[in-house]
């Protein structure tokens, strides 16, 4: 693929990134959509914006010790993108070898997954010290993230018990085939609970759309959800393609 612009902002409604709470939970429809290309450059914009900026991955799997994670493809797409070193703090509250949800790997590890309270208390923590701190899920928005079986969409339902209201859910989703109904199914869960919605990203924008994917991204943006952005494809398999 060929290398990004230097700035995150033109793949995105700057409009609406200015205007996100200070908690910025990102889930996505499905496994490698887009989530770490998309917390990257929300970061960049905001930090663009004068914006402090904290990035939380509560649960990181797939990787060993002493590789690098999500939060590191943050960080370096962050200053790829023109933000500056040292405008975003990343950080992982848990790290797992299998490339796999999180129970089930945390079961191959043999360890116990940390109750949802630590990464509410972590976020909590973070927005006391920054303007935004977004939060980074594993997979879809209820793959289940504790030992409670309890998702993101819990977490982002104890942030608001712990009063931290000023939060709400983007929601990375494909181009392709597929997406409306997974989008559609994602949206009905967050209202259902009673979650705001902010937004949607287009993860993986291809460079010559079919006309399946346009009328896909022609059909998001008339959602009463906010179309973000659409950033352009390259960015999924974050280990391993991002730039």
């Amino acid at each position: 693929m060929s290398a990004p612009p230097t700035r995150a902002s033109p793949w995105l409604d700057p409009r609406r990134v200015a205007a996100l709470p200070r908690v910025v939970l990102v889930t996505g429809t499905d496994t490698d959509v887009g989530k770490t290309w998309t917390v990257a450059a929300l970061a960049a914009a905001l930090a663009r914006l004068g914006r402090s900026v904290a990035v939380h991955k509560p649960v990181q799997t797939g990787v060993g010790p002493d590789e690098p994670g999500d939060a590191a493809t943050v960080l370096r797409l962050v200053e790829r993108f023109g933000a500056g070193a040292g405008s975003v703090v990343v950080g992982e509250g848990q790290r797992l070898t299998e490339p796999m949800a999180p129970r089930p790997a945390a079961a191959l590890d043999r360890v116990g997954l940390l109750p949802l309270e630590a990464h509410a208390e972590r976020v909590a923590e973070l927005a006391l010290r920054h303007d935004h701190v977004l939060v980074e899920g594993s997979g879809g928005l209820l793959v289940e993230l504790d030992e409670d079986r309890r998702t993101l969409a819990d977490l982002a339902l104890l942030l608001r018990e712990q009063g931290q209201p000023d939060s709400g859910v983007v929601v990375v989703v494909r181009a392709g085939l597929g997406t409306l109904n997974h989008t559609e199914l994602t949206l009905e869960a967050l209202a259902a609970r009673g979650l705001d919605a902010l937004g949607t990203v287009l993860g993986a924008w291809p460079a010559e759309p079919t006309p399946v994917e346009r009328g896909n991204r022609a059909h998001l943006a008339e959602l009463a959800v906010p179309l973000l952005g659409a950033l352009p494809s390259g960015g999924t398999g974050q280990r391993t393609s991002a730039p």
